[in-house]
């Protein structure tokens, strides 16, 4: 007896995507981003394909008033190289707050994101704000 696949096909799932407002106020940066990227994937959902981006709209407000456990906001830093030689710059999570506090969510839900080539296709559907103000288009998404 064959078994039957089921593949869901691209109208299904942009018909049941939804939009998603997380308010990012007192929240874990951690536990936080691991719920953004189930979303983003789609994997709450019963119809979910590896290679699909079956996932949801995510939006994201007061990305300033995240905190993290323990000692991490002291002892947590950033890395990244230029690519030359002695390119290297370490900066710290309080630096990364002061600057923009939306690189810290972003980062942070691109590293529980498989990467694979629809990591960049899920980030677009991901919108950070610093604060409770939403763009007026994306604003009409939740008043339904």
């Amino acid at each position: 007896m064959a078994t039957k696949t089921y593949l869901p096909d691209k109208k299904m799932i942009e018909k049941n995507r939804k939009w998603h407002l997380i308010d990012a106020k007192d929240q874990v940066l951690g536990r936080m981003a691991s719920r953004i990227a189930t979303l983003l994937m789609g994997k709450n959902k019963p119809y979910y394909t590896p290679n699909f981006d079956c996932g949801d709209i995510v939006v994201v407000t007061n990305t300033d008033h995240i905190k993290l456990t323990g000692n991490k906001s002291e002892e947590k830093f950033y890395f990244s190289h230029s690519g030359y030689a002695k390119g290297a710059k370490t900066t710290s999570f309080k630096d990364m707050m002061a600057k923009d506090s939306r690189k810290v969510v972003y980062l942070a839900v691109r590293k529980m994101l498989d990467e694979n080539r629809l990591r960049d296709k899920r980030l677009r559907k991901l919108k950070l704000y610093k604060d409770d103000k939403v763009e007026p288009n994306i604003a009409l998404n939740f008043k339904k």
